[in-house]
């Protein structure tokens, strides 16, 4: 490890990895809360109980905690699904009070995990967070229940060592990130925000600056009914017209346009790769001998931050997609009648922190100074970051190493566990200031 700056930084690392073993107790405590995510419409699992676990560990620090419930997502949301509720899973935010005038610090978290499919190809339970050669399994434990173990151990280990910030510190564990963004953008207009912020989601201790956006979207043909095993006349004589086959220029476009995409200036970016446009989900057809009247693909788009328009949304891609989509059909005369039905679901805005932003280099210097190599890198996906950065506050993700994210035998490193904790706690105390010790 790299000389610290002071005596105190010392101590406070010296007290975090004191604190180990109640770090990953604290992750199995999180670990054993079924918070996975699966839709919208799904009843609420343990989100409550999660949360006011950690509400309990934030009071007892000191912090003015509130937990609250959103309102359900409005008609006509862009970057949210019409209609969605949060009934039974709450929002945490808690204020750490600092000294007066030092700059604040958001340090945030998603407690929504995936599903744990197939359950059955776990090694050991995976709702019980399980220690085996110094890793620790279960789902979750990097994705990001781990790095929230990692911030709450950051602030008692402060607490615990007297340290007395300069600024104040917003803690806030939100929900439903993996479906969209859902708790995060709540917490934004519920009104959380600070001067900076940390997203503890798995890094390997490396800056992650920059995400790429998404803009998932159906594509449906209409097509007739018919007979699958008969002679019929043209389309235009009242014949059946194939919903499937009518979607294959769309599907051809899609490939063009991904390969277009890869190499066009515009999607490039020093941090993240180009924007992508890649089917995901085909549904058509009812019958094994009839003529099916309907098709839709799914498409999953990618969009880098240099595409948001000056509202700050995907709207130019949206324009781009839909153009070059009816384009592909638009020799077809089924499709003058009939057109394409081309619907957006949601705008998962894309965002990015300057590299030479300072809480991006004290990130870099804090993890470097317990012995590691960090670099600046991007999130090939999207991460909450994005939504606190897009309305006001730069946040980078930064947080423990990410060995099976959403796969099997989800695990992490105890040690990238402690040194997480370690590096938030230096760089809190860097970017808040320290006014003393009590």
């Amino acid at each position: 490890m790299t000389a610290l700056r002071s005596a105190l930084e010392e101590k406070v690392v010296a007290r975090i990895r004191d604190r180990r073993d109640e770090l990953v107790a604290l992750v199995g405590e999180l670990v054993a809360c079924d918070t996975t995510s699966r839709n919208y419409n799904e009843p609420a699992r343990d989100e409550e109980k999660l949360q006011t676990i950690l509400a309990r560990r934030l009071g007892a620090l000191g912090a003015e905690t509130d937990l609250w419930v959103p309102e359900p997502v409005r008609e006509g949301h862009r970057n949210l699904p019409p209609g969605m509720r949060f009934d039974g899973r709450p929002q945490l935010a808690a204020h750490v009070a600092g000294g007066a005038g030092g700059r604040s610090l958001l340090l945030n978290g998603h407690i929504d995990a995936v599903d744990v499919e197939p359950r059955a190809d776990w090694t050991s339970d995976p709702l019980v967070a399980t220690a085996r050669d110094g890793r620790l399994y279960g789902r979750g434990v990097n994705d990001m229940k781990g790095g929230i173990a990692c911030l709450v151990t950051a602030l008692e280990a402060l607490r615990e060592e007297g340290v007395r910030l300069g600024g104040d510190v917003v803690f806030c564990t939100v929900t439903d990130e993996e479906m969209g963004g859902a708790g995060g953008f709540a917490a934004v207009e519920h009104g959380v925000r600070a001067d900076a912020g940390i997203c503890a989601e798995p890094s390997a201790l490396n800056v992650e600056a920059a995400c790429r956006g998404g803009l998932p979207i159906t594509v449906t043909a209409l097509g007739r009914t018919g007979h699958a095993e008969l002679a019929h006349p043209d389309w235009r004589e009242g014949g059946p017209v194939n919903a499937i086959e009518k979607l294959l220029p769309v599907l051809l476009e899609v490939q063009r346009m991904r390969e277009d995409w890869r190499t066009r200036p515009d999607h490039q970016h020093p941090l993240l790769p180009p924007g992508d446009i890649v089917p995901t989900v085909i549904a058509g057809g009812t019958w094994v001998v009839t003529i099916p009247h309907e098709c839709t693909v799914t498409l999953d788009v990618t969009y880098l931050p240099g595409h948001l328009d000056a509202e700050g949304t995907g709207r130019a891609v949206e324009r781009e997609i839909t153009g070059r989509l009816r384009a592909a059909v638009a020799d077809d005369p089924w499709f003058d009648e009939h057109p394409l039905r081309i619907e957006f679901i949601q705008d998962v805005v894309p965002a990015e922190v300057p590299a030479d932003h300072e809480i991006v280099q004290l990130a870099l210097g804090a993890a470097g100074d317990l012995g590691h190599d960090p670099r600046v890198t991007g999130l090939d996906t999207w991460h909450d970051a994005a939504t606190f950065t897009r309305f006001g506050t730069p946040t980078v993700s930064f947080g423990p190493d990410c060995e099976n994210s959403h796969a099997v035998d989800e695990s992490v490193s105890i040690d990238s566990l402690v040194d997480c904790a370690a590096a938030v706690a230096l760089i809190a105390m860097r970017w808040c200031g320290v006014r003393g010790q009590t």
